[in-house]
């Protein structure tokens, strides 16, 4: 399994992640879902990169070019709240691929249990094609099993990339752990060490879903 941290190469990612942590910058809520997107853009032109492609002749009002398109079926998949800003900075790269929603939350039974349940997917099939599974925060790597699994109800993908902002290492060793190691590609903007008592990321940003859409009740 392949794993691409965007923090081992320093590029605008690292502005953006900057300013995503920074409690001054956070009051802002645009700014905070816009610099979801940036990333998602970045992201999305760089596995781009690895991605198949064809041939093709397109006729200009001159001649005819040699041009090469995209010969890979694309589903972006998003885990709901956080990853909607996240997700649009892939499909504006993207913008003919197919999109997929996943509904996963926390239930807690006590102050630092929690189960984790999928209450919504809404999904084309996906059988043999490329999904671009996508959440900003990768706390445990628990939410991002379930929706994959939940996903895996529309058909077998040929290859799965995980798209993350933020991954605590223990979600990372998780993921290596149960998704398939011969088609699974992680793509996360930084590593973080640690989970405090409750799972979130430390140093992490927050809840990325009340940052960029104000807090739930």
């Amino acid at each position: 399994m392949k794993i691409i941290n965007f923090d081992e190469t320093p590029s605008l990612v690292s502005q953006y992640m900057a300013e995503l942590r920074d409690v001054t910058v956070q009051k802002d809520m645009l700014r905070f879902r816009r610099n979801l997107e940036r990333i998602g853009e970045i992201m999305a032109y760089e596995l781009s990169k690895t991605l198949r492609y064809k041939a093709v002749d397109i006729p200009t009002p001159l001649a005819t070019a040699k041009c090469h398109i995209l010969d890979e079926k694309l589903v972006l998949a998003t885990i709901f709240r956080a990853g909607i800003p996240f997700h649009k900075g892939f499909l504006d790269y993207f913008d003919h691929a197919q999109n997929a929603f996943v509904s996963a939350y926390r239930k807690y039974r006590e102050k630092e249990n929690f189960d984790i349940f999928i209450e919504y997917i809404a999904s084309p099939r996906i059988d043999g094609k490329t999904i671009v599974l996508a959440d900003p925060m990768l706390a445990t790597g628990g939410s991002m099993e379930l929706s994959y699994k939940a996903l895996l109800t529309k058909g077998e993908p040929a290859h799965i990339h995980v798209a993350s902002v933020i991954a605590s290492r223990k979600a990372i060793d998780y993921i290596k752990s149960t998704f398939p190691d011969d088609k699974t590609t992680v793509w996360v903007g930084c590593i973080d060490d640690d989970l405090n008592e409750h799972s979130y990321i430390v140093p992490g940003l927050g809840d990325a879903g009340d940052l960029a859409y104000g807090v739930k009740e």
